[in-house]
């Protein structure tokens, strides 16, 4: 039984890189149909729903924040694993207090590595340092070292 979080961020991924195949199709609709799949604990499947309620409601925030973060990759141009990736981190980076900050970024590295490309891992974690950095959840003191 698939229990733990990184399977439900890997689903997360694979079904947001479906959407973005599928424009016409509800983001709700294809997770609907992944999670037929599996079976995720209680608490895992909350995070997936909210998650999905938080893509879809702050999707182009989110996209605003990847071009003014990657103004050299136009969203188009960026692979679309690595677009899935950094949607979701984006998503648990910013607008989900569930997930530490740099919990988050190692999760969407982790994905990166295990499923982009050869750069793709070096490309999200750049990102999401300029996301993170950016943000009012970052703490300069936080990167001091002890």
């Amino acid at each position: 039984m698939a229990s733990n979080r990184h399977f439900a961020r890997i689903l997360l991924m694979q079904a947001l890189y479906e959407w973005q195949q599928r424009d016409d199709e509800d983001l709700a609709k294809i997770i609907e149909r992944h999670l037929g799949r599996h079976e995720f604990e209680e608490n895992n499947l909350k995070f997936i729903h909210k998650a999905v309620a938080g893509l879809k409601r702050h999707m182009e925030e989110i996209d605003a924040i990847i071009t003014a973060s990657a103004p050299e990759w136009p969203i188009p141009q960026i692979a679309q694993v690595d677009l899935s990736i950094l949607r979701l981190a984006i998503f648990e980076l910013l607008f989900d207090d569930e997930v530490p900050p740099k919990a988050a970024i190692n999760e969407a590295v982790e994905l990166a590595k295990a499923f982009g490309g050869e750069n793709s891992s070096k490309f999200v974690n750049g990102v999401l340092g300029t996301v993170f950095r950016t943000s009012a959840k970052y703490k300069p003191e936080d990167e001091k070292p002890k």
